[in-house]
């Protein structure tokens, strides 16, 4: 269960969230629309925290990971990013073997057992559905893959140190068609073990892949509804003006 409070969020004296409560169901899979800028990646990236690496920003209200406040003062931070994933837009593989890639995190987090390294990496290559492509050249560098492969490399990464949630930001969006479509049967498979958030510019992606939406505009979250809902009669105009093109 993730659970947000009355969330403002601020870069200064600019207002980028404003007021917004959202809860999101364990093993489902959430997804952000809204047009450039309205403030969806930077609601994305409370759950990890990313935001606290951005200078001059403030928050206030609350938000709960499993009735966990994860911005309490006993929090460690690094162990939040454990447990929530997070998928950027650009694929971002290291400089290493696509094994390496795989076990960077949990050699970081000082694992040293070779078996139970070469285990996880194999069991997070399924998971991310890369094994049967990469698994006879897991010496060859993470560069060598294409776009696609190197996007699914990229979610191995954040599987292999088993979090409870992922978070992405639109993960497709530099991808080729055939591409996007093996990472959207992806988050299918996953949302079995994973609750899934995703932040997405493309509409469709939405409707096919997430069981809720929320839109975002201007910093609020306009509607929050389950996706075939929100898709089919949204409850709020300007839902309706956003998904039927007519702005945005």
């Amino acid at each position: 269960m993730i659970e947000a409070k009355n969330i403002n969020f601020y870069y200064g004296d600019f207002h980028a969230l404003k007021n917004i409560s959202m809860k999101m169901e364990i093993h489902t899979v959430t997804a952000f629309i809204g047009p450039s800028g309205c403030g969806k990646s930077t609601f994305l990236r409370l759950f990890n925290r990313m935001n606290d690496l951005i200078d001059g920003t403030r928050l206030t209200g609350d938000c709960f990971i499993n009735d966990m406040n994860i911005y309490g003062k006993s929090v460690d931070v690094d162990e939040l990013r454990k447990k929530v994933g997070m998928v950027f837009q650009k694929p971002n593989p290291f400089p290493k073997s696509i094994f390496e890639n795989v076990a960077y995190g949990l050699r970081v987090d000082g694992i040293r057992d070779k078996n139970f390294i070469r285990r996880r990496v194999e069991e997070a290559l399924i998971s991310a559905a890369l094994w049967d492509e990469v698994k006879d050249k897991l010496k060859k560098s993470a560069f060598e893959l294409s776009g696609g492969q190197q996007q699914r490399l990229c979610i191995a990464r954040a599987l292999a140190i088993a979090p409870s949630i992922i978070l992405m930001d639109e993960p497709a969006s530099a991808l080729d068609p055939i591409s996007t479509s093996k990472i959207e049967d992806l988050i299918h498979v996953l949302k079995k073990d994973y609750t899934i958030v995703i932040v997405t510019h493309n509409m469709q992606q939405a409707a096919r892949v997430s069981d809720k939406t929320g839109f975002f505009m201007l910093g609020e979250l306009v509607e929050f509804n389950n996706t075939k809902k929100m898709f089919l009669s949204p409850e709020k105009e300007e839902t309706q003006n956003y998904i039927t093109g007519r702005f945005g």
